[in-house]
Formats: structure tokens, C-alpha cells, sequence
């Protein structure tokens, strides 16, 4: 990514999934940068190591949060708050793919009506429920305290129509619809949500060890998505909110962006 970076010393951020993938890459990125950044993920060794890790060049917080469950939500936004003092931005990341539905998904596409239910909730469940959940806790916050920015993570709009992705394309899907929803609902109060994705397959967890090595290659990196993240939460992200931002199209959106203000 070419674009210089914005600082961002002083904002609190919250990233669900942020132990590893796409939310690990941002919240390395956010605390880089200068956020003070709550790591929220399911307890255990993993979240330990990632906020060590992000310790290591600012500062970091355990948000243990399981996205499915509203009582553990309630309390995470409650300890997010606390440790960081507040929070000014809010990454819904946290989700699962179709390696757990069909580990094979690549070479051996599965038909919908082959899809067992409980792995369709299970989806459904982390990557709709969950965001919902995590949005709607926090706005609560965010309207207390007049301000505040969502970014929810997306994916391609091809993909979300793959043959073989029941029920992973659907579910983020309905992650787009929430957010225009979460768009014109918020508004008014002066509360920005944006979405992001990479703009492709990215080299992470959710992609299968047997990927051929021609096709591994072709894979956007995780990293990818910082330099957006942190667009996102600087004050140059003053009063944007409904943007659809892809990462491996960020430099360019944003040149678009700063000629239409008419600043460099």
C-alpha cells in the first residue's frame, strides 16, 4: 500500500476475531499506529499471545467475548470500556468460513441441500448473529456517548453467490443488508458505519492447507486490510459512514476520495 499512514494516537478500538487472519492483521496495524486496541476474541492461550504480542509496540487489552452469546457480549462491552477507557471504533471481524462446513470447499463444492442445519446455524450464528449482537451492544455506548464509528468486514459480492458457499455467502450477505440498515438507523446520531473487505481470497486460516500452490499464490495477505483500518479510524474518516471500501483497491479509493475534497 503506497498511501502514507495516518496516526491515530489516543483512539480505542475494539476488533472482534483479532487473534488471528484479517482481525490480527488490523488490530497490528491499529496499534502501530498509536490506537489503544481491545483484542476480543474467545478466552484461552491464543488471546493471551495476541495481546502480548500487540503490547509490544502500544497498547492492548483481553476483551474475552464469545460474538454468538448477548450475555457475554454485554459483559465484553463492559470490559472494553473499562480497559480502554472508552472506545471510539468498533471492528465487527469475528467470523467463520466454509472449511468448517466443507473442508474440501475448493476442489469439491457442496450443493446447499447437502449442508447439515446445524452447521448452517453455527455460520449464521458467528457471522450475522454475532455482528448483530456486537453492534448493537456497543451503540448503545457509542449513542451515550454522541459519537462513534462501526466498520463491519465483508467479502467479494462473487462470492457471496459461489456455487458450493451455503451457507457462508448468504451469511455475509445479510452482513451487507445489516449494515445499510445499521447505516440509515444510526445516521442521525451522528454515528458512522463502513464496510471493508479485501477484495479477494486472503491468506488465512479459513483457507485450506490443500490449496494448490498455483492458487495459494494468487492470495491477497491479511495485511492488506491496515492501512484501511486505520483510515478508518483517523479523523480524515470524519462524517463517512455507508462507504463499501476493498482493500486491494484502497490507495486508489483513496485518491479518489481526497480529489473530491479537494486535499492531498
Amino acid at each position: 500500500m503506497g498511501a502514507a499512514q495516518p496516526k491515530i494516537e489516543g483512539c480505542r478500538v475494539v476488533v472482534t476475531g483479532a487473534t488471528s487472519g484479517l482481525g490480527a492483521a488490523m488490530a497490528g496495524a491499529l496499534a502501530a499506529a498509536g490506537a489503544s486496541v481491545g483484542v476480543a476474541a474467545r478466552p484461552g492461550p491464543r488471546l493471551d499471545e495476541a495481546v502480548a504480542r500487540l503490547a509490544r509496540s502500544g497498547i492492548a487489552v483481553a476483551v474475552p467475548v464469545d460474538v454468538r452469546d448477548a450475555s457475554s457480549v454485554t459483559l465484553a462491552v463492559r470490559q472494553a470500556i473499562v480497559g480502554l477507557g472508552g472506545v471510539d471504533m468498533v471492528v465487527n471481524n469475528a467470523g467463520i468460513g466454509m472449511r468448517t462446513v466443507n473442508p474440501r470447499f475448493f476442489e469439491r463444492p457442496q450443493p446447499f441441500f447437502e449442508v447439515e442445519p446445524a452447521a448452517f446455524d453455527d455460520v449464521v450464528a458467528t457471522n450475522l448473529r454475532g455482528y448483530f449482537l456486537v453492534a448493537r451492544a456497543f451503540s448503545f455506548h457509542f449513542l451515550e456517548q454522541g459519537a462513534g464509528r462501526f466498520v463491519n468486514v465483508s467479502i467479494n459480492r462473487s462470492t457471496m453467490s459461489r456455487r458450493g458457499f451455503v451457507p457462508y455467502g448468504p451469511s455475509r450477505a445479510a452482513t451487507e443488508a445489516l449494515s445499510a440498515i445499521m447505516t440509515e438507523d444510526l445516521r442521525p446520531f451522528g454515528i458512522a458505519v463502513n464496510v471493508l473487505l479485501p477484495g479477494g481470497a486472503t491468506e488465512t486460516g479459513m483457507i485450506p492447507d490443500e490449496v494448490p500452490p498455483d492458487l495459494r499464490a494468487g492470495l491477497l495477505p491479511a495485511e492488506a486490510m491496515g492501512p484501511p483500518a486505520v483510515f478508518l479510524a483517523s479523523s480524515e474518516a470524519d462524517g463517512l459512514t455507508g462507504a463499501r471500501i476493498v482493500a486491494s483497491e484502497f490507495d486508489a479509493w483513496l485518491a479518489e476520495l481526497r480529489a473530491k475534497q479537494g486535499t492531498r
